[in-house]
């Protein structure tokens, strides 16, 4: 049976009108989000931890509320295989880093394995939790909010670096990685690799671009009260774990 003009356009009013209450909702849980997670950036301690735990516990909320699956969030096991060359050329692009960097004098890794769990464990919980925001909670909403993928993923990739303003390194890494990081969860749908690629990635950044320069990867109001400290390259290690990036 074929329908009519009549009768296709009242099925489309009718899914517009069903979508509607589901994309205002997604409009106010990204916009205050991201909203918090700004004020969180550019406000200064004690009040950042605050402000952190409340974008924290409503983007927990949220998430809640408006499951979208485990599938479509890249949490179970699907994809995980196909992806992980990504990780591999994470790896690859990190020993090559540090090797240029011990040749420039500028690697500043901890001595010992050690040294090195306990200085960057803090942040690749902080990686993984990154990836989250920006795919499983940002990217999702944007996909239904917006006409198509690429719009999505460029918006995405905006959030992500606008969030770094003004360290002009990380902004500008974040924007490369930021739409690879779409393009490629919406290719694979798995969350944990990409984790896993902005962890090496975030740490080999961390331990081969003197603090100075990077400013310890602070952002927002950190990286414009931010003050070299002498031994800097012990500072950037210590401070890459706990500093928003």
């Amino acid at each position: 049976m074929a329908w009519t003009p009549a009768e296709i356009s009242d099925l489309r009013s009718r899914g517009n009108a069903v979508a509607a209450p589901r994309n205002r909702r997604d409009a106010v849980e990204l916009s205050f989000a991201y909203g918090m997670i700004l004020l969180a950036i550019w406000t200064p301690n004690p009040w950042r931890m605050l402000i952190s735990l409340v974008a924290l516990a409503w983007v927990l909320m949220a998430t809640w509320v408006s499951f979208d699956g485990g599938c479509a969030m890249g949490l179970g096991g699907k994809g995980f295989g196909r992806s992980f060359w990504v990780v591999g050329v994470a790896l690859l692009l990190a020993a090559v880093a540090v090797v240029l960097a011990e040749r420039l004098q500028t690697l500043h890794a901890p001595a010992y394995p050690i040294r090195f769990v306990e200085r960057f464990w803090g942040y690749s919980i902080w990686a993984f939790l990154q990836e989250f925001l920006l795919l499983d909670f940002f990217l999702l909403r944007l996909l239904r909010l917006l006409p198509d993928r690429n719009t999505a993923v460029l918006a995405a990739m905006g959030l992500l670096a606008f969030a770094h303003l003004p360290n002009p390194i990380l902004t500008v890494l974040t924007l490369f990685w930021g739409w690879a990081s779409c393009r490629l969860f919406l290719h694979y749908r798995n969350l944990y690799t990409l984790a896993m690629v902005h962890a090496i990635m975030g740490i080999s950044i961390a331990v081969t671009i003197p603090g100075p320069l990077i400013h310890d990867m602070r952002v927002g109001s950190g990286y414009l009260t931010y003050h070299s400290h002498p031994l800097h390259g012990q500072a950037s290690t210590q401070t890459a774990s706990t500093q928003p990036k």
